[in-house]
Formats: C-alpha cells, sequence, structure tokens
C-alpha cells in the first residue's frame, strides 16, 4: 500500500501498510511507548504516529532501512551519549532495522519528554 496516497487516521492503519516483520518492530515501539505515558493519547500527526500529553510528547515512522524516533530535540539533547551510535538529527534519531532497536532507550526518552510536558504546564 502507498502510504502516500492514501490518508492515514490510526496508529494501527499506519502499522498495517507494513510488512510483518516491520510491523512487529512498530507494535513494541507503541507497546514500549504506551507502558511509559499511559496517560498520552494516540494520535497521526504529520502522518507518523505520534503520542500526545500536553501537546507533542514522541513521534516514531518506519523507513525503508530505519525506524525514525522523534522525541524533540530536548529528548535527544538529554540523551545524546546513549543516541550517539546512531545517525540522527536535532529532534530525531534512526534506528537501524538490521540491527536491535533500544526499546529500553525508546522508554526513557518517552518517560523524559512526560515529565518535560508535565513541567511546562505547572
Amino acid at each position: 500500500m502507498d502510504r502516500d496516497k492514501k490518508q492515514i487516521n490510526t496508529i494501527d492503519e499506519y502499522i498495517g501498510t507494513f510488512p510483518e516483520d516491520v510491523q512487529q518492530i512498530l507494535e513494541k515501539i507503541r507497546q514500549t511507548i504506551h507502558e511509559a505515558a499511559p496517560e498520552a493519547v494516540e494520535a497521526i500527526s504529520y502522518q507518523m504516529p505520534t503520542f500526545k500529553l500536553n501537546g507533542n510528547l514522541v513521534h516514531f515512522a518506519a523507513f525503508k532501512h530505519h525506524i525514525g524516533f522523534y522525541p524533540t530535540p530536548s529528548g535527544i539533547e538529554a540523551f545524546k551519549k546513549e543516541l550517539s551510535q546512531y545517525s540522527g538529527a536535532k529532534g530525531s534519531v534512526q534506528f537501524p532495522l538490521d540491527k536491535p532497536i533500544p526499546y529500553d532507550l525508546v522508554q526513557k526518552i518517552t518517560r523524559f519528554r512526560v515529565k518535560e510536558n508535565l513541567e511546562k504546564t505547572k
């Protein structure tokens, strides 16, 4: 299925457009984020799975050779050392599909973002 031509409305729809092996990774990332941020609400933003809690919390997306994880620039900066082995940019990191996904790190970063987003409402 061509994600560029079909409007994706739910994370289930998004995940369903990928091969089975990638679907399993995406579901595990989704579950990991839910465990770290049980109050967060699922959404699709920028055609990517998104979790919101007092604004955008984290996004993730699958690509041909990697999973993109988008915890905002502050999430990347706070875990710069742990993320140094991965490619990325100011607000994103790329986890190669041919290597184990660091789910524990995804969870730690998500928890950091939860704390950050809750503090900005105080």
